[in-house]
């Protein structure tokens, strides 16, 4: 296999062909938890047309115990007594409702919003995206409430921020309670590396949201895990030796009226390498 450009298939034949182990729940009811310490989750942005029992009930069927909801499944404009009874619900099933987003914040009151609906959901992080002028009261605001904040980058066209250095540019010397969420599509589409970006984040990195993209540029699109052009396992290796201790969240974008196919396909890749890797 020598001067071949690794891919999806020559490394599951490197690896032996152990990765696409099955990623839906036995019949008898068993979850399959991921590999190593690098815990998989989902964002149910994923799940962004259906209900949020539906959504939950195939999060739990791919085996995952950790979510960050949209607002579709549970509106920022909630009151806050029924966003505590509704996230009592979800931990009741078993599952860690660790965070949100990608939450907006445009003005003041949504950031004061989006502070209070992650604290009455008992929820440790926020994964956003405030303007910049917002930057100061959020700062205030994760020191108010201890809750941490991830700026998501969007990709070429965003004009907040488009890359992981746009984050950290903004975030530098601001309180360590101030992070990223590296979306690892819109970054290859950006033509940057995930991993070195990861690497240039390091303890700054709060959360990512994982998937492959079709091609490096604009026009990239989500495709299933492993079929892209993103190198994952190298991805994989430098999240275990920067000591990433967040959750990578699943965020698959494509097939969204019928995504249970392609996201269990995703995450029995991302399990299979991790497992071949030793992860």
């Amino acid at each position: 296999m020598a001067g071949v450009t690794p891919n999806r298939r020559n490394f599951l034949v490197a690896a032996g062909g152990a990765v696409l182990a099955p990623a839906l729940v036995h019949a008898q009811g068993r979850t399959q938890s991921a590999a190593g310490d690098l815990p998989l989750g989902m964002a149910s942005y994923t799940f962004r047309k259906f209900p949020r029992e539906q959504a939950l009930a195939m999060t739990k069927r791919l085996g995952l115990t950790r979510v960050a909801f949209k607002s579709m499944h549970l509106p920022l404009e909630t009151g806050l007594e029924e966003i505590k009874t509704i996230a009592a619900q979800v931990r009741e099933q078993g599952l860690d409702l660790y965070g949100c987003g990608v939450v907006y914040m445009k003005s003041e009151a949504e950031v004061r919003q989006g502070f209070d609906y992650a604290r009455a959901a008992g929820m440790k992080l926020i994964i956003g995206v405030p303007n910049h002028e917002l930057l100061d009261l959020v700062e205030a605001k994760v020191k108010e409430y201890d809750i941490r904040l991830a700026i998501h980058n969007h990709g070429p066209g965003d004009k907040l921020y488009p890359t992981p250095e746009s984050v950290l540019e903004k975030i530098d010397k601001r309180d360590p309670k101030l992070g990223l969420c590296i979306d690892v599509g819109h970054t290859q589409r950006s033509g940057i590396d995930p991993a070195q970006a990861a690497r240039k984040a390091a303890d700054r990195l709060f959360d990512v949201h994982i998937k492959d993209v079709s091609e490096a540029t604009a026009k990239g699109s989500t495709v299933e895990v492993g079929r892209g052009v993103i190198d994952i396992p190298g991805f994989l290796r430098t999240l275990k030796k920067i000591k990433y201790t967040g959750v990578l969240a699943l965020e698959y974008e494509k097939d969204e009226d019928d995504p249970l196919a392609g996201a269990a396909e995703s995450i029995g890749y991302l399990r299979g390498t991790m497992k071949a890797l030793g992860l």
